[in-house]
């Protein structure tokens, strides 16, 4: 749960005590689950403060009728000095009015608890494995890299943030015929470093210009013996070291966004260690695999098919369309089979699964939830599993295509977006809409000085506070909580709107959406910067007051802690406040 000191956990704790009175008073069946009893915000502010939904999600088990249940419930809160209206809405909703008091203290739970407030020990310690960008190791992050990178470590950072431990890993996929490819194509830059012309780089091969510092280092370290030689001798140590490179080059690419992991496993490590065959073995011997033949795949006509039989896992049982081959007929682990044993890996140090993978991989979610599944039922124990799909983002300068990158070939790397716009800018325009709608990146509108651009928007709210602090500090005037009782309804709404972060906090991991505090930060920016503009039109609205000190301090207070619950946002984004626009 939220720190209980803070509002919204306050009143869940009040509604809980009420229903217990009405339980031990025998008014309310004993036993019934209260999980599902929400304390909110009411949709429409002019119906109070706060409801909740308690009547309504206790009645059926209770065998009564919501609003007979309501009024049981509004006679106990009708008691509470903390609450200066109980209201019973259309079938039984509560609607709650707080005395001020409660706002004010709110205020003060802000200033205690500084960068920990909205902190949770709602995730009570359980571990969950993030697993993000996962990409193959043959060239530099680039933007079919980023939204999922961000979106993955935002979610790590709020889930942490909300009482859960958090495995952040990298899945390296240096087992397939990519990192042959990318040995061969390292091999070329190789001989070029030793004087060779070696024209048009050839149709198959990576292209980018990445990679001729790495022929440099092999050139540097090996010198000519493996020109002329055949592929036998070099494959695969120019794959290990191409790899190493690349890695090496990945990982210093997610820094720039200030991405790091604690984990990165190999697939071919994976696979040396017999992980894959453990894997067979266990789903046999629970009757999750057998030997079996495909059927020709339906719509199309084949001359060269052959029924064979294949090693095949049963995740129709698990509600996927057909069973799915772990080996191919040569013997060789297929995908699927690889990636069913290193989920079996992950699932030995986690108490839950997630997954962060580009929308291109829809359709294998199916048979890996089906895996996860099936070693649930075997290990007698649930494991939660679940993969967030993130779609592609656009490029584009002034609504025109972005140019690509010569170093890289083909693609704008994250370094090139991070060198022209800044980490954070990346961050938080990567947050501000769901992972799973589409998304156009225009580097000249991620800059604007706009209320249309979300990063701006929120950054100048937390500026605009710092220059008041600082004019305030100008003049001699201090922020102080001696006089919040002189707080009007203006100052006051903007806390309740503050009061919110520690529920949003806990909805956003609940529902593993980052997003939402971004939409969170929005909304607060925008009903700071419509706070700050009251004064325009009336002095008596402004911060600093200047026939009243008394006010003047608790204004600049109430601007201390809604810059503190901005800072306390963006830094789940992974995004820094700035001071200064």
């Amino acid at each position: 749960m939220t720190d209980v000191n803070t509002l919204y956990a306050a009143f869940s704790a009040r509604i809980d005590a009420v229903l217990a009175a009405l339980e031990a008073e025998g008014r309310l069946p004993a036993g019934i689950a209260r999980s599902h009893v929400s304390v909110e915000p009411p949709r429409d502010p002019a119906h109070g403060d706060l409801a909740t939904n308690a009547a309504m999600v206790l009645a059926k088990p209770a065998a009564t009728y919501p609003r007979a249940l309501a009024e049981l419930i509004v006679e106990k809160l009708a008691a509470d000095p903390a609450i200066t209206s109980a209201e019973i809405a259309g079938p039984g909703f509560i609607n709650l009015r707080l005395a001020p008091v409660n706002w004010l203290e709110e205020l003060a739970a802000i200033a205690r608890l500084g960068a920990d407030y909205g902190r949770s020990a709602m995730g009570q310690g359980r571990r969950v494995n993030v697993e993000y960008v996962s990409a193959n190791p043959t060239g530099p992050m680039h933007m079919g890299h980023c939204r999922g990178a961000v979106v993955g470590d935002a979610l790590a950072a709020l889930l942490e943030y909300a009482g859960h431990q958090v495995i952040r890993e990298y899945y390296v996929n240096d087992a397939g015929s990519q990192v042959d490819t990318l040995a061969r194509s390292a091999h070329l830059r190789y001989r070029e470093a030793l004087g060779e012309v070696i024209g048009d780089i050839p149709a198959g091969m990576y292209p980018g210009e990445y990679l001729v510092p790495v022929g440099q280092r092999l050139a540097d370290k090996f010198g000519a013996r493996y020109v002329g030689q055949p592929e036998s001798e070099w494959l695969a140590l120019f794959k290990a070291e191409a790899v190493a490179a690349m890695m090496d080059q990945i990982r210093a690419d997610l820094a720039l966004l200030g991405i790091t992991h604690d984990v990165f496993s190999s697939e071919a490590e994976l696979q040396a260690a017999g992980k894959p065959e453990e894997a067979e073995k266990w789903l046999r011997a629970h009757d999750l695999v057998y030997d079996g033949v495909l059927e020709q795949p339906k719509g199309k006509v084949l001359d060269d098919w052959e029924p064979v039989a294949l090693p095949l896992f049963r995740s129709t049982k698990f509600g996927d369309d057909q069973d799915r081959p772990i080996r191919k007929s040569d013997g060789k682990w297929t995908y699927f089979g690889a990636d069913l044993a290193y989920h079996m890996q992950k699932a030995e140090t986690a108490d839950e699964l997630i997954d962060i993978w580009g929308a291109d991989h829809a359709g294998t979610v199916k048979r890996i939830k089906a895996a996860v599944a099936a070693l649930s039922e075997g290990q007698g124990k649930p494991i939660p599993f679940d993969v967030k799909l993130v779609q592609m983002v656009q490029l584009l300068r002034n609504g025109e295509p972005a140019k690509m990158s010569k170093r890289s070939g083909n693609f704008v790397t994250i370094a090139d977006m991070v060198e022209e716009v800044g980490k954070d800018v990346v961050r938080f325009t990567m947050l501000a809409r769901k992972p799973e709608a589409q998304m156009d990146f225009d580097f000249a509108k991620v800059v604007e000085a706009s209320k249309d651009n979300p990063v701006f928007y929120v950054q100048y709210a937390h500026a605009r506070i710092c220059s008041i602090l600082r004019k305030a500090a100008a003049e001699n005037r201090a922020p102080s909580d001696a006089h919040l009782d002189l707080l009007g309804a203006d100052d006051l709404a903007l806390v309740k709107l503050a009061a919110q972060f520690p529920r949003e906090v806990e909805a956003a991991a609940k529902a593993r959406e980052p997003h939402r505090i971004a939409f969170y930060l929005y909304d607060l920016a925008a009903a700071f910067h419509a706070y700050w503009n009251l004064g325009n039109d009336d002095a008596e609205k402004r911060v600093m007051v200047a026939h009243s000190p008394d006010l003047t301090q608790a204004r600049l207070f109430l601007c201390v802690q809604i810059g503190q619950v901005i800072r306390n946002g963006l830094a789940l984004l992974g995004v820094e406040a700035v001071e200064e626009l």
